[in-house]
């Protein structure tokens, strides 16, 4: 399988550690900054170039990780280049399916895929959506993209809220983890030992959601007794607004990506 990668930045270059990692793939690697194309020169089964159409020529699969600003110039720039036999798949946040149609054409299989950064260390929770055309391709994806974690089709519609919830959510989850390492200081643990406490912690908490496939609330009675610490923790966290402050900045970056759809 022959893969292109345009666009090496945050997001692109964790697509393309994630898909070294696994090694069963030829990448192509474009971008207009040779900076971005260094640490991937010389592995194995891997080409860089700054010359899109040459990587789209070369890949069965192309996988745009592009910002939305830059992303119809490129796909103009490449249109003629993608045949029907190309999966052309979209990591652009905010880029619908019918506005790369009206550039490629509907008749070419065109995906919209959500991965985060932990794709590079095979631990992504990764979306997949597919125009008409592509209907039959979507197992494909989900073999590549389960490589590099976990994947979910979902329809096109919720895309936007998914790039919220996994890509920008991955952000989320890093600031609570800071803030659980700066309360461990507080307390009385050096930087390191509180980074570690916190990371441990967290990843322990989603270990448990996923091996017991239970609520939190449900691990959350686990661990509450009557009159205790833990439950005088949640409470004094609920009455500062804890999930409230969650929820709302989950919402805020919904109403963001929105906007970014409209431009």
């Amino acid at each position: 399988m022959k893969i292109a990668v345009i666009g090496i930045g945050n997001l692109g270059s964790s697509i393309a550690n994630g898909l070294i990692k696994n090694n069963t793939f030829s990448l192509y690697l474009s971008s207009r900054k040779a900076s971005s194309l260094e640490t991937f020169k010389g592995v194995e089964n891997v080409e860089t170039t700054n010359n899109n159409s040459w990587a789209v020529e070369q890949s069965d699969i192309v996988i745009f990780a592009l910002q939305p600003k830059h992303i119809d110039k490129v796909l103009e720039e490449v249109s003629g280049k993608i045949t029907q036999n190309h999966i052309v798949i979209s990591v652009a946040a905010g880029v619908e399916i019918p506005r790369i149609e009206s550039i490629i054409g509907s008749d070419k299989n065109i995906m919209r895929v959500m991965p985060n950064t932990a794709i590079s260390i095979g631990k992504s929770m990764t979306c997949i959506s597919a125009n008409d055309k592509a209907q039959d391709k979507v197992s494909l994806a989900q073999d590549i993209f389960n490589q590099s974690g976990t994947t979910l089709v979902i329809p096109e519609e919720l895309i936007q809220a998914a790039t919220v919830i996994c890509a920008s959510g991955i952000a989320f989850w890093m600031r609570l983890v800071r803030a659980t390492t700066q309360g461990a200081i507080q307390l009385g643990f050096e930087a390191h030992e509180a980074h570690e406490l916190a990371v441990q912690t967290c990843y322990g908490a989603a270990s448990l959601l996923i091996e017991s496939g239970k609520h939190p609330e449900q691990e959350i009675d686990r661990v509450t007794t009557p009159s205790g610490c833990t439950i005088e923790g949640l409470n004094a966290m609920e009455h500062n607004g804890l999930s409230s402050a969650l929820i709302q900045g989950i919402v805020a970056s919904f109403e963001k990506i929105n906007q970014i759809k409209k431009n």
